[in-house]
């Protein structure tokens, strides 16, 4: 602040650069968003890694203000296309069960990141050194280039099946496994799927509910969020430890979302976290200035409850847009949080007429989204929709089920049947008396019945 002159009358352009730092990240999801789904998402990953390190690093050697916030503009937009871009490849790349722990792993990393942060700040003060100790480690995955595989499904989608089945058979080796020839045969032999436009998710009638609730779920999110974590230095105690305090508590928050989006489903979860997370910016407004450990102790809820529900988003509108529209989708609702990344400094500013405005603001916002948030379909076991051709694209996704026990006679049977694959175990998921372990495997609904070999006894 001082090497810019950030002080006195010219203070407040403190939290005006971070105001345009978000517009590089809004910039970033309409750019890459929709360049993702024309291109593949591997060269919009590579560019955008790309981006981060050279102009994060550039940032450390500038000499003035201006050039500054142009450069950290760019570089938001990099970081802009690389988080919206992971998302795809994680979710794209597994099964339907491992969907949600996919995309949350890398979240995980992100609040370590935060972590580390918050240490490195404290034990270098110098902010032009933290810029470079901060944006060199990028350098270090140049290796992408050479190992970071394209998403197979995208591959279909644009006709490119032969090239999508040699990602696959890459994979399965890696992992030791062989895919079965009739297995890849499964693989859609159509040229190619019918390519989608941003504008379907405004011609489209359920595109443009599930669009407009999920852009103001990611808005209050992003307000919340960015809120409570420019606000680190309001809340009465050390800028270091509350910042350490907020990076601690976003990986058990992000952690936290693999087990509830198993157990309760997306839009439940979804919900009550954006409810938790404005509730408790509602509660500070009413907690004396001077209790600076209770109101830390709040917003360290708030922020938890916070990232746990940034999280989910992603998984979220991952699951609900189509694979030829899904990073345009992605991409509009990321713009939604960075137009209130931009926001939320400047609601800061409104605490020069009243302390209590700006978290009023942000929490009554959150529990609005929350609320709007029951309005979204739940995805949680359902396959991809890969076009907007259907009113309704989402297929849930069918187990077969083979149960051994033993009839009255003493002759074993295998009883097989199929049945919507939900989020807890069949009665029957354990090993009982007289009966043997379960198998469950994809499969379109049937009912079937064949003896098999001897009792458990």
């Amino acid at each position: 602040f001082l090497q810019f002159d950030l002080v006195c009358d010219r203070k407040d352009l403190g939290d005006i650069s971070q105001s345009l730092s978000m517009v590089g990240l809004l910039v970033g999801g309409m750019i890459f968003g929709p360049l993702s789904d024309r291109i593949g998402r591997r060269p919009v990953l590579l560019i955008s890694m790309l981006g981060q390190g050279l102009f994060g690093l550039a940032i450390a050697f500038l000499p003035n203000f201006i050039l500054y916030v142009i450069f950290r503009c760019i570089m938001s937009t990099a970081v802009s296309g690389i988080l919206i871009t992971t998302l795809p490849l994680a979710t794209e790349w597994v099964g339907v069960s491992y969907r949600s722990t996919a995309v949350l792993i890398t979240h995980c990393f992100l609040a370590a990141g935060q972590l580390i942060l918050a240490g490195l700040s404290y034990g270098i003060r110098n902010w032009r050194l933290l810029q470079i100790a901060g944006s060199a480690p990028m350098f270090a995955l140049f290796f992408y280039f050479w190992v970071l595989p394209e998403s197979p499904r995208w591959m279909v989608t644009r006709g490119k099946i032969e090239e999508a089945k040699k990602y696959l058979k890459k994979a399965a080796a890696i992992n030791k496994r062989t895919i079965p020839p009739e297995l890849l045969d499964q693989v859609p032999c159509e040229t190619q799927t019918k390519t989608g436009s941003i504008l379907d998710l405004l011609r489209k009638k359920h595109l443009l509910k599930v669009t407009l609730v999920m852009a103001c779920a990611w808005f209050v999110d992003g307000l919340v969020y960015y809120g409570l974590s420019l606000n680190v230095t309001g809340f009465g105690l050390d800028i270091y430890l509350t910042q350490f305090a907020f990076g601690v508590v976003e990986i058990p928050g992000r952690i936290s979302c693999i087990y509830m989006l198993r157990w309760f489903g997306r839009k439940k979860v979804q919900a009550v976290l954006l409810l938790v997370s404005g509730l408790m910016c509602l509660i500070i407004v009413g907690i004396p200035e001077d209790q600076a450990v209770a109101i830390t102790v709040l917003a360290v809820i708030g922020k938890f409850a916070a990232s746990a529900s940034f999280s989910t988003s992603y998984v979220y509108a991952a699951e609900l847009f189509p694979t030829v529209i899904r990073q345009s989708g992605v991409g509009l609702c990321s713009m939604a949080a960075r137009v209130a990344g931009i926001i939320a400094p400047l609601i800061r500013l409104l605490e020069q007429y009243h302390h209590a405005i700006p978290m009023s603001v942000y929490g009554g916002a959150t529990v609005l989204g929350g609320l709007l948030s029951f309005l979204l379909p739940e995805t949680s076991m359902v396959e991809l929709p890969d076009d907007t051709g259907t009113d309704n694209p989402q297929k849930r996704v069918y187990a077969l089920e083979t149960r051994k026990a033993c009839s009255p006679s003493g002759m074993a049977v295998s009883i097989r049947h199929t049945r919507p694959l939900s989020r807890r175990k069949p009665p029957w998921g354990f090993l009982l008396p007289n009966q043997c372990s379960m198998k469950i495997q994809p499969t379109r609904p049937g009912i079937s019945t064949a003896p098999n070999a001897s009792c458990v006894r």
